[in-house]
């Protein structure tokens, strides 16, 4: 059985020519790019290389990113970074109901250690409203971290206008950029903001390794502890054979941006139109908003989550949800949650489509006819 993969948005296949860089990469650079012999001074050479494509891609300077170990490392050195780094401030933080847990997480553990979190609420189509910010927004907030794309439905916040609300007030704006990169034009300028979250793996590029844009003049308190590596703001031996696979992702990225971003949105309407082809009852989740092109969250009513992708798994289709399962029990996905309230029917019956490097629109028809297939079976199924 070939199977069709439909969850890039939870990770993506690796791109050949990100392959034949990684694998080079580490054949003939093996040096230690902090030590100042030849063998280091090359792979100091390869390393800049690679922060030179990865800052230009931001319209950001090579000195503002710095190297981690993926998304969820730069969220936390964002959030917890800026937080302690500016505690003297103040010790309120501002973020949204719908973050990644990478965000979440991090601003709960901020709790605990005594600092104080508002989440903004977000609208049915998962918006982060202007008026709410401007509400939350308080003397003594240091730090508003509100994601540029959800990984779960797509939608896109408005993060130049989110951004402008908070301009002359001493709060650092952060985004987690994960979704976003590789698959929107990016340019922090434009955004107006101090930090942004990007990981490798969701373009293409390798595991274990991605970035944080820091705004020059924005401060941050380190997280990890050693050498001066990064500026002295992330210690540790740099990846430098990730970080060449990670800047030729973007590149083939970059190149070919607006071409992926049309070819991806093709793909979203031959699949909603291949639903409706085979006669499958569905809702996108929002709908109305301004979504990333290669993310569906589909709303089947009458299924049920877990039955649903069992049943796509044994069919030979890899997908998902934001639901969290534990020890047997499925925990709704907490953007859905905040999107249409607790004990909606969307909470049980959604499934999240993403779409990317090798997707075809033949994979996506044969797709819908399986998913046709499962929703169309009798309704003992369900129960």
């Amino acid at each position: 059985m070939n199977r069709i993969y439909l969850d890039h948005a939870a990770t993506s296949p690796v791109h050949p020519d990100v392959i034949q860089a990684l694998a080079t990469s580490y054949a003939e650079c093996f040096g230690n790019a902090s030590s100042i012999h030849e063998t280091g001074r090359n792979a100091r050479k390869q390393l800049d290389q690679a922060r030179e494509v990865l800052a230009a891609s931001i319209h950001a300077q090579p000195n503002e990113i710095i190297l981690t170990s993926g998304g969820t490392e730069a969220d936390n050195l964002a959030i917890i970074g800026a937080a302690y780094a500016n505690q003297k401030l103040g010790k309120h933080i501002i973020t949204s109901e719908i973050e990644h847990h990478a965000v979440l997480h991090a601003c709960q553990q901020l709790e605990k250690e005594g600092f104080e979190v508002t989440y903004l609420p977000v609208t049915q189509q998962g918006i982060v409203t202007i008026e709410s910010l401007k509400e939350a927004l308080r003397e003594d907030t240091t730090v508003v971290s509100i994601m540029h794309g959800n990984n779960e439905v797509g939608t896109v916040q408005q993060i130049a206008e989110l951004s402008e609300v908070v301009k002359a007030h001493q709060a650092v704006f952060h985004t987690d950029a994960v979704q976003t990169y590789g698959s929107l034009e990016i340019d922090v300028t434009t955004l107006a903001v101090d930090l942004l979250s990007v990981s490798a793996h969701k373009l293409n590029g390798p595991k274990g390794i991605g970035f944080l844009y820091q705004r020059t003049g924005t401060k941050l308190r380190p997280l990890a502890h050693g050498g001066q590596q990064e500026r002295k703001r992330r210690a540790g031996t740099e990846a430098v054979p990730l970080a060449v696979a990670f800047a030729k992702a973007t590149e083939i990225k970059q190149q070919s941006i607006q071409k992926n971003y049309l070819a991806m949105l093709s793909l979203k309407k031959h699949f909603l139109e291949q639903l409706k082809t085979f006669g499958v009852d569905y809702t996108l989740n929002a709908e109305e908003a301004n979504q990333l092109p290669h993310i569906c969250n589909v709303f089947f009513p009458q299924t049920d989550i877990e039955t649903f992708l069992i049943q796509l798994d044994l069919a030979g289709m890899d997908v998902s949800s934001g639901s969290a399962c534990t020890a047997g029990a499925v925990d709704p996905s907490h953007v859905l949650v905040a999107m249409f309230g607790d004990n909606a029917p969307q909470l049980r019956s959604s499934v999240r489509f993403s779409f990317g490097l090798g997707t075809t629109k033949e994979q996506l028809s044969q797709a819908a006819e399986k998913i046709a297939g499962v929703v169309n079976r009798p309704a003992s199924i369900w129960k």
